[in-house]
């Protein structure tokens, strides 16, 4: 059986006096790869918040690592790339790999140098993410798809158990955006690192994910199967007039919603 890291059982989430999470319940195992998809202003990031702790849960229980979340401590093991982690002053005056080692440094460790094992783990992370050969470029100079990589090497580079995206291919190209949703899958399949990724790209969560988790108040998730029929689960959240077209042997697809 795989093992647990995230259980939450009839939780409710409020946010000034909306209530963005209704009820949900759900179980991610280690080694999960979750697409989470739904509506903008579903719930999705709220929940991605309230996991992480920053947002206080309104009622029910969340346990991470089989620890209850008021008493978690062990959040080196977590990592999270927010929506705006690339929006930054482009003349910001770090390097590629000086941003990647800031990822080394501990709460409980601020002031300490960076040792050898710490630098060999980022230079480790630049060539597991392909760009070791922007290593030494100002972090302005990037694009935006070498910009999402870099800030994901950053929360890799002290090897998380979990970690958390909130659309980080925002604004760029197809091509840049299935790159990087391989590099991703390389992760979860070579390091066994539980992942879990606000997208609205349907394709590649059907693609190339385990689990679909989606938000929209409620929240349902199922199994990424050749059974799985997705117009079923996603209906849940779109609504019904809500139409899937998924080339399943291309690894594409298109939604339409009438």
């Amino acid at each position: 059986m795989k093992t647990p890291v995230i259980e939450v059982k009839d939780l409710s989430v409020r946010r000034g006096n909306e209530m963005v999470i209704k009820d949900a319940t759900f179980t991610i195992s280690r080694g999960d790869y979750v697409g989470i998809v739904g509506p903008n202003g579903g719930g999705k990031t709220s929940l991605l918040l309230t996991l992480l702790g920053i947002i206080p849960l309104e009622r029910g229980t969340i346990r991470l690592f089989g620890k209850d979340i008021s008493s978690f401590s062990q959040w080196e093991r977590i990592a999270y790339v927010s929506q705006d982690a690339t929006n930054f002053d482009v003349n910001f005056p770090l390097t590629v790999r000086e941003l990647v080692s800031l990822g080394r440094i501990r709460r409980n460790l601020i002031g300490r140098k960076l040792r050898k094992d710490d630098w060999n783990a980022v230079d480790e992370t630049l060539r597991f993410m392909g760009i070791e050969n922007i290593a030494h470029r100002r972090i302005g100079e990037l694009s935006g798809g070498q910009k999402q990589r870099v800030f994901v090497a950053k929360a890799l580079v002290r090897n998380p158990d979990i970690i958390f995206l909130d659309e980080p291919v925002t604004g760029v190209d197809a091509e840049t955006q299935e790159k990087f949703y391989k590099k991703l899958s390389d992760l979860n399949i070579t390091r066994g690192t539980t992942i879990m990724i606000v997208s609205h790209d349907l394709a590649a969560v059907f693609c190339r994910m385990s689990k679909v988790m989606c938000v929209n108040r409620e929240v349902h998730m199922a199994d990424i199967t050749e059974e799985l029929e997705p117009d079923e689960i996603l209906k849940k959240v779109y609504g019904e007039h809500f139409h899937f077209v998924f080339h399943r042997h291309q690894c594409s697809g298109v939604f339409e919603h009438e």
